[in-house]
């Protein structure tokens, strides 16, 4: 899929170097859920022994379009033809690309893929409070709130809350 400035490709197990640097920094991980540590031969294996991408979990990495770098994964899983419904995953992994437009450019792109390709009626997703970068570029593209998850989040021994957010076709911006 092809976006004004990214390119959403399938991964591979050449990419688990990239995933394994991203997972294993602390301000990447900063609002996600983080999970125990994997090696790189974890994750190696984990994108190898991965299911092909079919319509109830669809993995992509996030190139830019203009150098081919990799620089994020975004990822619709839990799709159901029966709702019509997906939740929605993503992060930039290369600091040197945050605040420069690629996450939106590939949210917009995730996003029609979903509801063009896949025929979803609606994309969800979760977000920390906290989190206003994420926040912001989830607004931005046409996503609301739709609840709030009290404390659910920890972090540093802290608790936060995180909104839900929804996004229905024909709202994508």
């Amino acid at each position: 899929m092809l976006g004004d400035l990214v390119i959403l490709r399938a991964m591979d197990a050449g990419d688990a170097e990239a995933l394994w640097r991203w997972n294993s920094d602390p301000e990447v991980m900063r609002w996600l859920s983080d999970g125990y540590p994997d090696t790189r031969e974890q994750v190696r294996k984990w994108l190898e022994d991965r299911p092909r991408n079919a319509y109830d979990d669809v993995l992509f990495g996030i190139e830019v379009r203009s150098e081919g770098t990799l620089i994020g994964l975004v990822r619709l899983h839990g799709a159901k033809a029966e709702t019509g419904c997906s939740e929605l995953d993503i992060y930039l992994g290369e600091k040197g690309f945050w605040g420069r437009g690629y996450a939106t450019d590939a949210m917009r792109t995730a996003c029609r893929y979903g509801f063009e390709k896949m025929r979803l009626h609606k994309i969800k997703l979760t977000v920390v409070t906290e989190n206003h970068a994420a926040h912001h570029v989830y607004r931005k593209v046409g996503f609301v709130e739709e609840g709030r998850l009290r404390q659910c989040f920890r972090r540093d021994g802290d608790w936060y809350d995180m909104f839900t957010m929804g996004l229905l076709e024909g709202e994508l911006r």
